[in-house]
């Protein structure tokens, strides 16, 4: 049986007035065209719809079964109509976005609570570990990750952050604006398992600089690494924000400063790729305006020469992304 969607809402009009008349207003047709409206319905179901008490209409019991199916499947065209139109219109209600775990505390949700009513909202889901690409073949609208993606892809580098080693307010580096590398693997390390992308950074200084580590104790949670600098376990080799009081301090090789890079990538071709995108630029401004300097390159200086005011205002905000 196939029933005509259009005879369905004049028969839900009709419920819900319980007169021919007031349902027929709200159509914008006559009584007689509702009526024969009606009855087509009830030749396409062979139920018996309505029966009449005086000016009323009254619902038989296989009406009233029938209304709740009816009902929803109205509701349902509705919606199906209704994201059509989005769908054509480039407008996207909900935005399936991949991001790493950390990016998601540190950087995601302060950012999602500046959204507009109007802005789509964010459904998050973890970030493939392959990347970019199969976060988007995976389902994912929009992907954050911490490689350049492919050329396939739209992007937009979102920010530069620094990597940093962050130690307690009482210890001895508390009061300098960066660290070198070699000094720093001098030192008990609390660093991020090999699978996350600081690891990686940090591991490939220092291997280019021909050093090798000391102590070194490994996590898979930044929080984690960060509480344990905070009990005296060693200097937590991070991206995120600082917690527990610790002090972010730049890492410095001969020539550089170690940082990590976002990225935002989503299918040039996507339905909302001009919504994406516009809210990829929004994502940028946000990283900008909350960590300030942290969010452009770091000249390497000498670190003993460097005076210890010249970061430490940004070094405060250093960065999220793990």
């Amino acid at each position: 049986m196939s029933v005509d969607l259009r005879l369905l809402r004049y028969f839900l009009a009709t419920a819900d007035h319980g007169s021919a008349t007031r349902a027929a207003a709200e159509m914008h047709v006559t009584q007689p065209v509702l009526s024969r409206q009606l009855r087509q319905l009830e030749q396409q179901t062979g139920l018996r719809l309505f029966e009449r008490e005086g000016r009323r209409l009254r619902m038989t019991r296989a009406a009233e079964e029938f209304l709740p199916q009816a009902r929803a499947l109205v509701r349902s065209a509705d919606a199906l109509d209704d994201a059509a139109q989005a769908l054509a219109s480039g407008r996207v209600e909900r935005l399936h976005v991949a991001v790493p775990t950390t990016t998601l505390a540190d950087v995601l949700a302060p950012f999602i609570a500046t959204l507009l009513p109007t802005e789509p909202v964010p459904l998050l889901r973890s970030l493939d570990p392959r990347g970019a690409g199969a976060a988007l073949s995976a389902g994912a609208d929009l992907a954050i990750v911490h490689r350049a993606p492919p050329r396939n892809l739209a992007s937009r580098e979102l920010a530069v952050f620094a990597l940093t080693a962050q130690v307690r307010h009482d210890d001895p580096w508390a009061d300098r604006d960066r660290v070198g590398l070699a000094e720093l693997l001098e030192r008990p390390l609390i660093v991020m398992s090999p699978d996350f992308r600081p690891r990686v950074i940090l591991d490939a200084a220092v291997d280019g600089a021909g050093l090798s580590y000391g102590e070194l104790l490994e996590c898979t949670n930044a929080q984690v690494a960060q509480a344990l600098a905070a009990a005296g376990r060693g200097v937590a080799v991070v991206s995120d924000d600082p917690r527990f009081g610790l002090v972010p301090l730049p890492i410095e090789t001969a020539d550089r400063v170690l940082q990590i890079r976002l990225y935002a990538a989503w299918e040039p071709h996507h339905h909302a790729a001009p919504t994406i995108a516009a809210l990829a630029d929004r994502l940028a401004a946000f990283c900008l305006e909350r960590y300030g300097a942290a969010a452009r390159a770091v000249p390497a200086t000498s670190a003993s020469a460097a005076p210890a005011e010249s970061v430490a205002g940004d070094r405060r905000r250093a960065a999220p992304t793990s």
